[in-house]
């Protein structure tokens, strides 16, 4: 059984992630996220204590949707071109449905934080290496299954 602390948590998470894809990272804020949770600004604020633990716990919680709605089911797939597929088209179908408003997660903030070094910009490149890591290799095993052409670059393929 959860806490009321960690629901609230889970609450203000949800709502970060949705406006980090619109407003970035940057945009969110304890006072903003306050307001569109309806938590008080203390509240907000004693459960991450500061801009950056909030940003990380953002990340993490879009992490969390990602493979849930993308990765997991995917993966009941058989390894290689089937689950290639299975990841691609769940993708396509994560964003479509509009799962956070700005589109994919990873993909809305990357750019935002490309240029900033630290634990923030860290985290979401790690997120996005995993995740083309993950295709390269399920295309990698396609080809060595000849589920796909002997010529097919999967770098060019997966990138």
């Amino acid at each position: 059984m959860r806490s009321d602390g960690e629901r609230s948590r889970e609450v203000i998470l949800d709502a970060a992630a949705e406006l980090a894809t619109v407003e970035g990272l940057d945009g969110l804020s304890i006072g903003r996220l306050a307001d569109v949770t309806g938590m008080s600004k203390s509240g907000v604020f004693g459960l991450f204590g500061s801009k950056e633990e909030l940003q990380l716990a953002t990340i993490e919680k879009a992490r969390r949707v990602f493979t849930t709605e993308v990765v997991g089911s995917a993966l009941a797939a058989p390894p290689g071109r089937a689950q290639l597929l299975a990841l691609c088209v769940g993708y396509l179908a994560h964003v479509e449905r509009r799962v956070f408003p700005g589109g994919c997660f990873f993909a809305s903030v990357a750019s935002e934080v490309s240029s900033r070094p630290g634990p923030v910009r860290d985290r979401v490149a790690a997120e996005q290496i995993q995740w083309a890591n993950l295709l390269l290799e399920n295309a990698r095993q396609a080809i060595r299954a000849r589920e796909l052409p002997p010529d097919t670059d999967p770098e060019q393929l997966t990138r």
